[in-house]
C-alpha cells in the first residue's frame, strides 16, 4: 500500500504545485473580508512510505534503524506506545528528523526472528495532535517473514469489561515459571475492547498470558500486577492476508466493525494472592487494641499473647479472608505505654518455600501519641466520646426490610442489655404500636449487630428504635448513652423494584444487582437453593446482575492461581436478550420480574 502511494506522490505533488498558489490569490484579492484563519485540521497524518520497506528480510541485527515518512510534521506523543514484538529489555528509541520518526534499538535484535512494530497512539501531528490511527509494521531478521496470527479479547474477572493496554504475551518455553523470568516470544497491546491480535508468528504451540503490566518491562510481577491466562496450549489458525478485518486499524467508537472481529480467546485478569506468608503489618491503634495483618489469606496461628496478661483477657477477630486480625485487651488495669506482643505462626521459609513455625516479638506503642498525665491533668481536654461507649445506630429506608437497625460498637461489648432496647411505630393515623425485634451478632464482626423487626414494614409507618442509657457497656468500662433512631420505607412513588426468580440453583452463588457502569453494588444475595431475590426501591436505569459461582462455599469471589492453574471463579452477567444485551432495562414506579436460569448462564 505504502510502495502504491509514493508512486502518485510526483503526479499529485505537481497538481498541488498549480493549485495552491490559486488559493492564495482568491484569499489575498478579497478586500472586503477580515482574513480567517480557515477551518481546523482535522485530518490525521499519513504515513507515506517507510525504509527498510515492509516485509523486509534479513534486516541486520545491530546497529539498525527505521524512518516512517509522514505528510506533515509529526511528534511522538506516547513513546511507550511504540511497542516492539518480541519486546527487548528497552523500548524502542524514536527521534524525529524532518517529517519523519526515526525507530533505533539499544539491544540487538535476534537472529532469524520475524518482528513487529505497532504505532498505536503513540503519533500525532505537530499542531492539531490529530492522532495518527496507527500502524503495524513487520520484518524480518531472517529469510522469511512468518505468517500466523491469532486474536482474542481480555476481560476483568469481576466485571467481565473489557481491559484497555493489557499486555498480551506468547511463549514457547512451557514451563510455569517462563512468565516470571523471561520476556515473550511475542507480545501485543489490547485496544479499547481488551481486542488483541498477535500478527506474524509462528505455527506451533504456545502458553497464552495476559497482564496488566504496570512498569512495562513485559515480566510478570505477582505483587503488583493482574494476570489471566489460557488453561491449555494454544496453536495459530489463521494465516494473514490483507482482507482479515483482524489486522485492520479501526476507529474505537465504530462498534459494529470492532465487534465483526474472530475472538479466538478469552482471558480473564485477575489479582493473585500472594503465596508466600508473612507477618506485613502490626500498629497498636488504642490503649487496648492492636491490629495485625498478614501478607496471604488463612494463616495458621499457633499462639499469640501480650506480656502481661492472660489469654482469657484478650479479644480476637479475623475478618472474612484470615489475613487480617484485631486484637482488644479487656482488662481494667492501667495499660503500659508498650505493650510486648508475642506471635508464633506458619511463616514462608524463603529458601524452600515451605511453612515453617516462626516465633515472633514487637514492642508496640501509639505512635504519636503525647505523654501520659495524671490527676486533674488527664481529664482536662477529655471529648464526651473518650469517657462513653460509642456505637452507631443506623437505619438505610432502601435496606431496612433486609438489614434491619444496624449497631455497630467502637469496641468490644462486656455488658449487654438487649431486652432494654424499644421498637415501636406510629401507624399513619398516629397509633404508636409496641414491636417485636430479633437481635443478630455478626459472625464476622463482633461488634455488628442487626436488629430485625419481627412485623413486616409497611408503607407510610413510622419506626423508632431506642436505646436506652447503660444498656451496654465496653471493654473500657465505659456506658453508653442513649439515643433514638426513625426511619420510613421510601414514598417515591417513581420508585421501582426488580425481582429475581433464581431457579436452577446447584451448590453456592452470590447474586448481586450493580448499576450500569458496575462500579457500585445495589445490593447481594448469597444463594444456596431456588428462591426469589427482592431488590426495592430502586431508580429508573439500567441495572446488571451478576451471578459468582462459589464453588468452594466460603461466601467470597476467590481469585485464581497460576501455578497452580486455577482460573478465578466463574462470574456470569446475565444476559436479557440480544437487543438489551447483559442489562435490565428499568422503567419508573414499575416492579419488574425476572426469571433466571442457571443452568442457562454461559
Amino acid at each position: 500500500m505504502i510502495s502504491k502511494a509514493k508512486e502518485y506522490l510526483f503526479p499529485l505533488s505537481i497538481v498541488a504545485a498549480v493549485l495552491l498558489p490559486c488559493f492564495f490569490m482568491h484569499s489575498c484579492a478579497n478586500t472586503t473580508q477580515a482574513p480567517s484563519g480557515g477551518a481546523k485540521d482535522t485530518i490525521p497524518p499519513a504515513l507515506l512510505w517507510v525504509n527498510p520497506e515492509p516485509g523486509a528480510v534479513n534486516v541486520p541485527c545491530s546497529k539498525v534503524k527505521m524512518e516512517f515518512v509522514f505528510d506533515e510534521y509529526v511528534k511522538v506523543k506516547t513513546a511507550q506506545n511504540i511497542f516492539l514484538s518480541p519486546p527487548q529489555k528497552k523500548a524502542p528509541k524514536s527521534k524525529i528528523k524532518g517529517k519523519s520518526v526515526v525507530i533505533s534499538f539499544e539491544e540487538e535484535l535476534e537472529p532469524n526472528t520475524t518482528y513487529t512494530l505497532n504505532f498505536t497512539n503513540a503519533i500525532t501531528d505537530n499542531n492539531e495532535g490529530n492522532m495518527f490511527p496507527g500502524y503495524t509494521y513487520v520484518f524480518s531478521t531472517g529469510p522469511a517473514i512468518d505468517s500466523m496470527l491469532l486474536t482474542g479479547t481480555v476481560l476483568d474477572c469481576n466485571t467481565l469489561q473489557p481491559v484497555k493496554d493489557a499486555t498480551v504475551m506468547l511463549y514457547k518455553d512451557h514451563s510455569d515459571s517462563a512468565i516470571f523470568k523471561q520476556r515473550p516470544y511475542a507480545a501485543c497491546k489490547t485496544d479499547d475492547w481488551g481486542y488483541f491480535c498477535l500478527q506474524y508468528i509462528q505455527d506451533t504451540l504456545y502458553r497464552l498470558y495476559a497482564i496488566a503490566d504496570a512498569n512495562n518491562d513485559n515480566i510478570y510481577q505477582m505483587a503488583t500486577e493482574k494476570v489471566g491466562f489460557v488453561d491449555s496450549l494454544v496453536r495459530p489458525s489463521m494465516i494473514i492476508n490483507d482482507t482479515l478485518k483482524e489486522i485492520q486499524k479501526y476507529d474505537m467508537t465504530d462498534t459494529l466493525e470492532c465487534r465483526a472481529r474472530k475472538s479466538e480467546y478469552t482471558i480473564r485478569l485477575f489479582q493473585e494472592e500472594n503465596t508466600k506468608q508473612f507477618l506485613k503489618n502490626k500498629a497498636r491503634t488504642h490503649e487496648r487494641r492492636c491490629h495485625v495483618s498478614f501478607a496471604s489469606s488463612d494463616v495458621w496461628i499457633d499462639s499469640l499473647w501480650i506480656k502481661g496478661y492472660k489469654a482469657e483477657n484478650l479479644i480476637t477477630e479475623f475478618n472474612q479472608k484470615q489475613d487480617s486480625l484485631e486484637i482488644w485487651i479487656n482488662d481494667r488495669r492501667p495499660v503500659p505505654d508498650t505493650l510486648q506482643f508475642y506471635i508464633n505462626y506458619r511463616k514462608t521459609n524463603d529458601s524452600t518455600g515451605v511453612f515453617e513455625p516462626s516465633l515472633e516479638h514487637y514492642p508496640l506503642f501509639i505512635e504519636g501519641a503525647a505523654p501520659k498525665k495524671k490527676g486533674r491533668a488527664a481529664k482536662q481536654g477529655l471529648k464526651h466520646e473518650d469517657t462513653i461507649c460509642v456505637y452507631k445506630l443506623e437505619a438505610n429506608p432502601q435496606t431496612v426490610e433486609q438489614t434491619g437497625f444496624s449497631l455497630t460498637f467502637n469496641f468490644p461489648i462486656i455488658n449487654e442489655n438487649f431486652d432494654s432496647l424499644y421498637f415501636h411505630y406510629l401507624t399513619p393515623k398516629q397509633k404508636d404500636v409496641k414491636g417485636e425485634f430479633t437481635v443478630e451478632r455478626d459472625s464476622m464482626n463482633i461488634r455488628h449487630y442487626s436488629i430485625k423487626p419481627k412485623e413486616k414494614l409497611l408503607p407510610g409507618y413510622e419506626y423508632y428504635l431506642k436505646v436506652p442509657h447503660h444498656a451496654f457497656r465496653d471493654i473500657n468500662g465505659f456506658y453508653s448513652d442513649s439515643t433514638e433512631v426513625k426511619v420510613s420505607l421510601p414514598k417515591d412513588e417513581s420508585l421501582s423494584s426488580i425481582k429475581l426468580d433464581i431457579k436452577g440453583v446447584e451448590g453456592k452463588l452470590i447474586v448481586d444487582l450493580l448499576n450500569e457502569k458496575r462500579n457500585k453494588l445495589i445490593g447481594s444475595y448469597v444463594v444456596t437453593e431456588d428462591r426469589t431475590l427482592l431488590f426495592p426501591y430502586l431508580s429508573a436505569g439500567k441495572y446488571s446482575v451478576r451471578v459468582t459461582f462459589d464453588y468452594n462455599n466460603n461466601s467470597l469471589v476467590d481469585t485464581g492461581n497460576l501455578l497452580e492453574h486455577r482460573q478465578p471463579e466463574k462470574v456470569v452477567f446475565f444476559k436479557v436478550d440480544e437487543e438489551s444485551g447483559e442489562y435490565l432495562d428499568l422503567p419508573q414506579a414499575a416492579e419488574l420480574t425476572q426469571i433466571i436460569d442457571v443452568k442457562e448462564l454461559d
